[in-house]
């Protein structure tokens, strides 16, 4: 019989000297099949919950921090702090996660996305672009719990269907995601003779989603996904006491990618596909106004584009599965450069802008999945926790970077250029995946 952790000590706290929980609770081989159905049952709830807290918020960020800030050019940092707040919080949320299990980094994110929100909202009332910013990090941890999900489906999958497990999960995004934009007028339309702006009301409704996610996921995700892993993967033989602790470290982590040609490949992957989307979508909603779109059109294409990236990531997870990683990403690089090049050239053509950005979409999910697979696939199941933590830090930071430059390319150049420099992105992501088609071949 293999011990897995019950859920009462599994939250308990860390004894002195200990960097992982207890694992007291058998659960028989016969007894997995339902537990992995119930553990996706939970994240499928709580990626619709979040799904639709970040969504509500991503739509008018850029066009809030406009407002607020009074100029165009700092519309970018709206989604440069976004993907900020999970790049902070990808280490910390990594080494509490390797210590304490998913449970209690995924509670945590989404409380910090809460409070990111009623911190926006402030900003926004009281016209402080530094106060609305510093709002939008913490928003943007609400994102990180939904990122971090995907990994908490991986942990119970079977290998070889690792990259379906994952996108299920991501695929629950598209309800929450999809509606979020749609009801940001709704949204801003409550709060009026409240004092706050339209454009933060939505901000308002996703403290409120993150506080049921993050309750969701504290009284459901029992046992633990990422502790059950551990203890069902058991002991390697030979391995001394304290071993397989240190092999879960961030420093383990980082070796084992250096160590790993296939793990670099996916970080990449990850990093450049949502390093183009975030610096694409981002200033869409400017590019669009610049051409007479409203509200209701910027939601319109914002949902487009969010259905695109989570409503097809099952077949991304079975094209994965089935063709191989390395063929999707391929995929990833190809649909990724038709969007930019469809986005860039559509001049105030909105359909075509909505086209392109749902093809961006696609690739994105195409790059996250294949990517989020080949990680776990090619570390040691010891040091996946701070792996996944790396790549997120990495691939939030290269975001953050990335729409922080989309506002001032957008502003001096146009968002034609934007798309074009976006699409070099794709040349390491492109080189990589032809060299382990090579080396494998």
């Amino acid at each position: 019989m293999i011990q897995t952790p019950d859920a009462p000590d599994a939250s308990a706290a860390v004894p002195p000297g200990r960097t992982s929980l207890p694992v007291p609770a058998p659960v028989t081989a016969a007894g997995l099949p339902a537990l992995r159905r119930r553990v996706q049952a939970v994240l499928i709830a709580t990626q619709i919950l979040g799904g639709l807290g970040i969504a509500i918020g991503v739509a008018l960020a850029a066009v809030l921090a406009a407002e607020v800030g009074g100029t165009e050019a700092l519309a970018g940092l709206a989604s440069t702090a976004t993907v900020t707040g999970p790049a902070l919080l990808a280490m910390p949320l990594a080494t509490l996660m390797a210590a304490r299990g998913r449970r209690a980094g995924l509670v945590l994110a989404y409380l910090l996305g809460a409070l990111g929100a009623g911190v926006v909202v402030l900003g926004a009332v009281t016209d402080s672009f530094a106060l609305l910013l510093t709002g939008l990090v913490g928003f943007g941890a609400g994102s990180s719990a939904n990122l971090a999900a995907r990994f908490a489906a991986a942990d119970l999958a079977e290998p070889d269907r690792r990259a379906r497990a994952i996108s299920t999960v991501v695929w629950a995004t598209t309800v929450g995601a999809v509606l979020g934009p749609n009801i940001a007028a709704p949204a801003g339309r409550s709060v009026a003779g409240l004092g706050v702006p339209a454009a933060a009301g939505p901000f308002v409704w996703a403290a409120g989603v993150f506080v049921v996610a993050a309750a969701v996921v504290a009284l459901a995700l029992r046992p633990d996904p990422l502790l059950t892993a551990r203890a069902l993967a058991g002991a390697e033989p030979g391995t001394e006491p304290g071993e397989a602790a240190e092999g879960r470290s961030l420093r383990a982590g980082m070796r084992a990618v250096r160590e790993s040609p296939r793990a670099r490949l996916a970080l990449v992957t990850v990093a450049g596909s949502h390093t183009a989307m975030v610096s694409i979508m981002s200033m869409t909603p400017v590019a669009l106004t610049h051409h007479g779109a409203d509200i209701r059109l910027i939601g319109l294409v914002i949902s487009g584009h969010i259905a695109g990236m989570y409503a097809f990531s099952p077949l991304m997870g079975w094209l994965s599965d089935r063709l191989g990683r390395l063929s999707v990403i391929g995929l990833a690089v190809g649909l990724i450069g038709t969007a930019a090049l469809v986005a860039g050239t559509a001049g105030p053509s909105h359909g075509r802008i909505a086209l392109g950005l749902f093809v961006l979409g696609l690739g994105w999910s195409a790059g996250l999945v294949s990517g989020s697979a080949l990680l776990t696939d090619s570390v040691p199941q010891a040091a996946r926790a701070a792996v996944q933590g790396l790549s997120d830090f990495v691939m939030n930071t290269a975001a953050a970077v990335g729409g922080l430059a989309a506002g001032l390319i957008v502003s001096r150049a146009g968002y034609g250029p934007l798309n074009a420099i976006a699409a070099c992105l794709l040349l390491p992501m492109a080189a990589l995946a032809l060299r382990g088609t090579f080396r494998k071949a």
